[in-house]
């Protein structure tokens, strides 16, 4: 990772329908997250948040997704953000807000990345469009949107349609996919480990794989990390808990592994809602993981060693 760490705030909570993961950025901030961050010896701007526009939970006549507008003005924003923080060679470091905030996280690095990869680590694919949403929710939309299909002001936030390729996209965690998400994983032959894969393999291998397959094409890479797909028994506080995800000492090796991969140029952390939960135990597990992806040494008990898999992706 680069020294140099911006951290912006995304309070959205629009793209889906439980109020609470507009307080996710505040909560991780309270947390202690810039302070962890520095003791790494990062320097870190704290760059406040993105405006996001209030709306009810509602569809425009004839709209078939809720709050595409308020949702597409606030992805602009951050988009125009998230390429400035890399026009001056700093890390951008997102705080969501739900997940449809990747829409403008991926516009913004896209604009920068000539030929960008995408590491989606969610219990969800989000790869909806207004078609095939059952819920209408754009939480469930954004890497559609993101590969230029769906909503026609979802797909051109920043001014461009396709911001990733299909065959730079992998997808790690996943295990809730509706009808159409998988039609279009298997038309488009994404790659995805759900987590039955990771269990076979081991989270060393699946991260190294990912990497390695996305390293060797792509100019860059994003890691869009969806709390939830970590297993809902370890981090309750969110929205969408899908069981038998991935374990919480298997993600913070994830993330480790992911923090000394040198084509890393941007990451996301999504879907916190310290309003499911008594406390802020979600909060203060992701940045625990925030802090492993800087490079703070967490060492749980780990079925491998970190050291073994340090070769694969520095």
């Amino acid at each position: 990772m680069k020294k140099d760490v911006s951290i912006l705030g995304m309070p959205m909570w629009l793209g889906q329908t439980k109020f609470g993961t507009n307080l996710g950025p505040s909560t991780m901030r309270t947390a202690g997250l810039a302070d962890r961050l520095r003791q790494l010896g990062l320097t870190v701007e704290d760059e406040g948040n993105v405006p996001v526009g209030f709306a009810g939970q509602f569809k425009t006549v004839g709209e078939s997704s809720k709050n595409v507008k308020t949702i597409a003005k606030s992805s602009e924003r951050l988009a125009a953000k998230v390429s400035d923080i890399l026009k001056q060679e700093r890390f951008p470091l997102v705080l969501g807000g739900d997940h449809s905030i990747a829409i403008g996280s991926l516009a913004g690095v896209a604009s920068q990345v000539k030929n960008l990869g995408v590491i989606w680590y969610d219990a969800h694919a989000d790869m909806n469009t207004p078609e095939t949403s059952p819920s209408g929710n754009v939480h469930g939309m954004p890497l559609a949107a993101s590969m230029g299909l769906g909503n026609r002001e979802l797909v051109n936030v920043g001014g461009f349609r396709e911001k990733v390729k299909a065959e730079n996209i992998v997808l790690i965690g996943a295990r809730d996919l509706d009808p159409g998400e998988v039609a279009l994983i298997k038309e488009r032959n994404i790659r995805v480990y759900d987590p039955s894969d990771v269990k076979r393999l081991g989270i060393a291998r699946v991260i190294e794989e990912a990497v390695e397959f996305l390293a060797r094409k792509c100019d860059g890479i994003h890691l869009s990390f969806d709390v939830d797909g970590i297993d809902p028994q370890e981090i309750p506080g969110v929205g969408t808990p899908v069981p038998g995800g991935i374990s919480y000492i298997d993600s913070l090796l994830a993330v480790q592994m992911l923090g000394r991969c040198e084509k890393l140029v941007s990451a996301e952390f999504v879907e916190v809602n310290p309003l499911l939960e008594q406390g802020d135990a979600t909060a203060r597990l992701t940045v625990d993981l925030i802090a492993a992806f800087c490079g703070e040494s967490i060492r749980p008990k780990l079925a491998k060693p970190v050291r073994e898999e340090q070769s694969a992706i520095s």
